[in-house]
């Protein structure tokens, strides 16, 4: 005869607060923990769709993220922004104090960390990948990070002072260093001209404020320096100007007697050169309008003749 299955009784324990006094602070800790993990993962998702980058399995583990990143390290100047997008997410989604070793396991001290993402934050929502091409490699994209976000909209547009979008690609770290360098000083010297220009003012001021009779100021000799300054700016435009038409002769001169395919590849270069001068005329347009405007408001109503 078959053997009957053996009964097993179950036995049920209630485990009361009375019996784990530590059990409540337990399960209040366990919850926070898992709050602060979906806090931190929430925060992760939305950065991440914020900048554009997708998350590697869709979810933000740091694990997959250091993966990531590694594998976009052996990538172009794109890819450099793709790990500075990278890093960024990574820093949100790590706890305090797992950054730095998620980096550690990069190969990445924080320095060059920093500069990924500063890349990203500067370059990252440029318009076009053309312009991210022309750039050429991380090594130049991080020598540009020395320019503030006006110039770099500046060079976004074709160009910065006398650097080039176009020429960036042609040269090599080295000459590029050199003409962030160059270009830095210009704006230094600017900066400088517009500073002896607010120092004059306040000059002016003071001497104003002093309760100076009039009659005791020979006030014309007082604004002459300024003066100066404006005529010398007006020869400067001028002379920008003037420039620009003797390059756009010289364009047309180069060219001379071609061949059918040579005038092709001629009038393609023409084209190219055409959108650099727009650029330049768009520019100083913009400018001479923005300070017509100025002085239309201001100065102009003290002139003989204000039109």
């Amino acid at each position: 005869m078959a053997r009957k299955p053996t009964q097993i009784e179950t036995l049920t324990v209630a485990i009361t607060d009375a019996d784990t006094p530590g059990l409540p602070a337990m399960v209040e800790a366990s919850n926070q923990l898992a709050l602060q993990h979906q806090e931190r993962q929430d925060a992760a998702r939305r950065l991440a769709c914020e900048i554009g980058y997708e998350l590697p399995g869709g979810a933000p583990d740091p694990e997959l993220i250091v993966r990531d990143i590694a594998t976009h390290m052996r990538r172009s100047v794109e890819e450099c922004l793709e790990i500075g997008r990278g890093l960024l997410v990574l820093k949100e989604a790590c706890e305090h104090g797992e950054f730095g070793k998620a980096l550690e396991s990069l190969h990445f001290d924080w320095r060059m960390a920093n500069r990924f993402m500063q890349a990203t934050l500067k370059f990252g929502n440029w318009s076009t990948s053309t312009n991210l091409e022309k750039i050429g490699s991380s090594s130049k994209l991080i020598e540009l990070l020395v320019l503030d976000d006006e110039q770099i909209a500046e060079l976004e547009q074709g160009q910065i002072g006398e650097l080039a979008l176009d020429d960036v690609a042609k040269m090599s770290v080295t000459e590029l260093r050199r003409a962030l360098r160059e270009t830095r000083s210009d704006s230094h010297a600017k900066d400088e001209v517009i500073g002896d220009t607010k120092a004059q003012l306040i000059k002016l001021q003071i001497q104003t404020r002093k309760k100076i009779v009039a009659a005791d100021v020979d006030w014309l000799d007082a604004i002459t320096p300024l003066c100066d300054q404006v005529a010398v700016a007006g020869r400067k435009i001028a002379q920008g100007i003037n420039e620009l038409e003797i390059c756009r002769i010289k364009l047309f001169e180069v060219g001379g007697e071609l061949s059918d395919e040579e005038r092709k590849k001629y009038e393609t270069a023409l084209g190219h050169a055409a959108e650099i001068y727009n650029h330049a005329l768009d520019k100083a347009e913009r400018d001479i309008t923005r300070e017509r405007d100025t002085y239309e408001k201001s100065l102009a109503c003290f002139a003989d003749d204000p039109k």
